[in-house]
């Protein structure tokens, strides 16, 4: 069945063709190739900032309920995410020289 089928789609037998890119050109680097550490921490704050933008979206629609109290704990968490900003520069995980 399997060889019938094969048949019938034409499996390509030269590499260039089959390869997964549309211009037919090889690729320059493998595809499970290792990114720098650094990329790691950027993507970690990036991360951290769009958690952010989650919790912010609902707190905006009952800030006007809840009162002052509302605003306290955002302003907390978002001193606590500034905190964590003045840590990876003091660490010098934005420092790309």
């Amino acid at each position: 069945m399997l060889y019938l089928l094969s048949l019938l789609v034409g499996v390509r037998s030269d590499p260039l063709q089959a390869a997964p890119f549309g211009s037919g050109l090889l690729p320059s680097e493998h595809a499970l190739s290792r990114f720098h550490a650094r990329w790691y921490a950027l993507a970690m704050l990036f991360l951290a900032f769009d958690m952010e933008m989650v919790f912010m979206y609902p707190w905006t629609l009952v800030v006007a309920t809840v009162g002052p109290s509302a605003v306290i704990e955002m302003f907390s968490f978002l001193g606590l995410l500034l905190a964590g900003v003045a840590y990876a520069r003091r660490e010098g995980a934005l420092h790309w020289a």
